[in-house]
């Protein structure tokens, strides 16, 4: 593995500390059901924001949001009604996806973020 690849990982850390900075707590990463897995799951006083975290080195294929297809969506859904079901809340749960760019994988200086609130509607 070259310094140069892009790890799930990296790209979450970095979607979660973007999202404090943003006022969010961050209540799960990485949460799974045997349909699919959430990449984040974090609060603000009104949102329950289930993350989805799109890495990309550059949009020069597609924007990294296509890549959330309808099939990925469902699973994310129907992985989102169980965390709710297990972790009730009074919050609106929204979809969001978190775009991360970054050139020159791990060893980007400042990655591009952005955060597409309420991306599946």
């Amino acid at each position: 593995m070259g310094g140069n690849n892009l790890t799930g990982a990296w790209g979450e850390a970095l979607a979660a500390e973007y999202l404090r900075k943003k006022h969010y707590q961050i209540v799960a990463c990485g949460y799974r059901s045997r349909f699919g897995e959430i990449d984040i799951i974090a609060k603000n006083r009104k949102y329950l924001a289930i993350v989805e975290v799109k890495l990309r080195k550059n949009a020069d294929f597609a924007q990294a949001r296509e890549f959330v297809h309808a099939k990925k969506q469902d699973r994310i859904r129907v992985t989102a009604e169980i965390y709710l079901s297990q972790h009730p809340t009074n919050l609106q749960p929204r979809f969001d996806v978190i775009e991360i760019y970054a050139p020159e994988g791990i060893n980007t200086a400042k990655p591009e973020i952005f955060h597409l609130e309420d991306a599946f509607s």
